[in-house]
């Protein structure tokens, strides 16, 4: 199942049945900046491409902006999952969106109306996300569960690649999932940091469907096959891993 199949299939926007489905999202913030297209192409079979844009504020770091995500859709068929770090949320998703963001993921911190902002979002045909910091409670944020498509809990801090897995996210992660089951949403549980093939598993059984993975795929010696390798240690995780 591609990201296509799930976002611009049959059905309302949002709706992914009774079992969520798994989805592996390579970021681009691991992948070669001076040859993106060609990285594009490596992940062809990847369901979403998530691309972090910080804006030095929100983040230490600086990545990219509107004109690349701009330019990222028209070189690839894969959608864009644009997790947004940067303040001022309100007005910067709407743009993201128009941009040719398939899923939008702004940080509830960073925005004055985020129950406004995620419908606004919706409205346009695109998915909608928040996002949660490791030491981020997922308990004020249930009331949103409704309004968003996707809640990511970011289990490494954000604004820097390459950090280790934040084992005490978990638990998050398990009552993010309990509450969205509780609720009868349909709202899908995304995790981004230190997801590789010694993680996933874990991640898989306390309740994420989407991983975003980055250099744990773009590091790989076979990028296309890291891809999948992913795909199928989420779809059977085992007790060990």
């Amino acid at each position: 199942m591609t990201g296509a199949d799930v976002t611009r299939g049959g059905g309302a926007l949002g709706t992914v049945g009774a079992v969520a489905p798994v989805l592996i999202n390579p970021s681009i913030l691991s992948a070669d900046f001076a040859n993106l297209e060609r990285d594009l192409q490596l992940v062809a079979s990847a369901d979403y491409v998530h691309v972090d844009v910080m804006d030095q504020h929100f983040v230490p770091n600086l990545t990219l902006g509107l004109p690349v995500v701009r330019r990222l859709a028209e070189v690839t068929p894969v959608p864009l999952d644009v997790h947004l770090m940067v303040e001022d949320a309100d007005r910067w998703a709407p743009q993201y969106a128009e941009a040719g963001a398939a899923s939008v993921t702004f940080h509830a911190e960073a925005t004055q109306a985020p129950v406004r902002l995620a419908r606004e979002l919706r409205a346009g045909g695109v998915r909608a996300a928040v996002a949660l910091r490791p030491a981020s409670p997922v308990e004020p944020f249930l009331d949103l569960l409704d309004e968003v498509d996707m809640v990511l809990v970011m289990t490494v801090e954000p604004g820097f690649g390459g950090q280790a897995f934040i084992e005490g996210t978990l638990a998050k992660v398990r009552r993010a999932r309990a509450a969205i089951d509780a609720s009868g949403a349909a709202t899908w549980v995304q995790v981004d940091g230190g997801v590789s093939r010694d993680t996933i598993g874990r991640i898989a059984r306390a309740g994420a469907n989407v991983f975003v993975a980055g250099s744990a795929v773009f590091g790989a010696d076979d990028v296309a096959q890291e891809v999948e390798a992913l795909r199928r240690l989420a779809e059977h995780p085992t007790s060990e891993a």
